[in-house]
C-alpha cells in the first residue's frame, strides 16, 4: 500500500490553496499600490458584453419579468424579478464571473426559489471580457457594491422586510465586498437579513464584520480551492449564530444536474433564520 500517495495529495491541495491566494492577493496588492499612486482605479465593465447578455436572454423569457435599475454613472443593468405566490421575503441572486442573470445556475434556482416560497431578483453583476481572471474584478467591487445595494432597495420599495442575497463564485466574493463595505456597514438597519454563499473561490474577507446569519454551501466535486478552504470558513462563520456550513455530496461547481437540491437546501437555512 502506498501511504505516500495521500500525503502527496494533501500537500498538493495545498500548494494549489496557497497558489490561488498569492495569486489573489497580488492582484490585491496591484490594486492598492494603484490607488496610492494614481488615486481611485476605475476599470469599467463591459457594458457590450452586458447588452449582448440581455439581448440573448429577454426574447426568451418565460418565467419572471425583466426590471432596469439605474446606477450613478448612468447605466442601466438588468435584473429578473420572479414573485413568489405567497412571498416569505426576497432573495437578490448574483452570479459568477462573466455569467448573466439567467445563465443556467442562476435561471434555474431563480425559479426553484420563487416556488419555494422567496421572490428572486436575479441581477447583472459587472462583467469583464472573457479572458478577465477573478484578480481583474477588484477594482470592479464599487460597482457591484452599488448593484447590491440598488436591488435591495428596489425588493424594500414593493414591501419586502426580509431580503437576502443568494451568491455563487465570484457573485459571492462581490456579496462579501458589499457587506463588509464602510457604507454599509455604517447603516444602523442592515438591508440583508441573510446571505448565502455557494462555492466562493477567494475566501472570506472580513467575516468579523458581518453580523447576519451566514450559509458556506459547496459541493464535494467543486473546485478545489473551494473544498480546501472550507475549514477556514466554518471556523469565521460559525462564531455568527444561526449560520452554517453544508457540503452537498458529488455535487460540482456548478451543480449541474442538482439546482432543486440546492434551492432546497437555501430555502430551509432561510425558513429557519428570517422566521426569528
Amino acid at each position: 500500500m502506498d501511504y505516500n500517495n495521500g500525503e502527496n495529495c494533501k500537500i498538493s491541495l495545498i500548494f494549489i490553496n496557497l497558489e490561488a491566494r498569492v495569486r489573489f492577493l497580488l492582484g490585491l496588492l496591484i490594486g492598492v499600490f494603484s490607488l496610492s499612486v494614481f488615486g481611485e482605479v476605475v476599470v469599467e465593465p463591459d457594458y457590450e458584453r452586458e447588452k449582448r447578455w440581455a439581448d440573448q436572454i429577454l426574447p426568451s423569457i418565460m418565467v419572471g419579468e425583466p426590471i432596469w435599475q439605474e446606477q450613478s454613472n448612468g447605466h442601466k443593468f438588468l435584473g429578473l424579478y420572479t414573485k413568489a405566490d405567497e412571498p416569505k421575503g426576497a432573495i437578490i441572486i448574483g452570479h459568477g464571473r462573466g455569467w448573466s442573470p439567467d445563465w443556467q445556475l442562476y435561471g434555474a434556482i431563480r425559479m426553484y426559489l420563487a416556488e419555494l416560497g422567496y421572490s428572486t431578483l436575479s441581477i447583472q453583476l459587472p462583467v469583464l471580457g472573457s479572458g478577465a481572471k477573478v484578480g481583474d474584478y477588484i477594482p470592479t467591487y464599487p460597482d457591484s457594491n452599488e448593484r447590491y445595494e440598488l436591488s435591495a432597495h428596489w425588493l424594500y420599495d414593493r414591501g419586502y422586510q426580509d431580503v437576502a442575497i443568494v451568491s455563487h463564485s465570484l457573485g459571492a466574493t462581490m456579496a462579501n465586498q458589499y457587506l463588509i463595505s464602510a457604507k454599509y456597514i455604517k447603516k444602523e438597519k442592515p438591508l440583508i437579513k441573510a446571505w448565502v454563499f455557494i462555492s466562493i473561490i477567494n475566501g472570506l474577507e472580513e467575516m468579523f464584520r458581518i453580523k447576519v446569519p451566514v450559509l458556506d454551501l459547496f459541493g464535494s466535486e467543486d473546485w478545489v480551492i473551494t473544498r480546501v478552504g472550507a475549514y477556514e470558513r466554518k471556523k469565521q462563520i460559525m462564531k455568527v449564530e444561526g449560520s452554517d456550513q453544508i457540503e452537498i455530496a458529488r455535487a460540482p461547481h456548478f451543480f449541474e444536474g442538482r439546482e432543486d437540491e440546492l434551492s432546497v437546501v437555501v430555502a430551509r437555512f432561510l425558513d429557519k433564520v428570517l422566521k426569528k
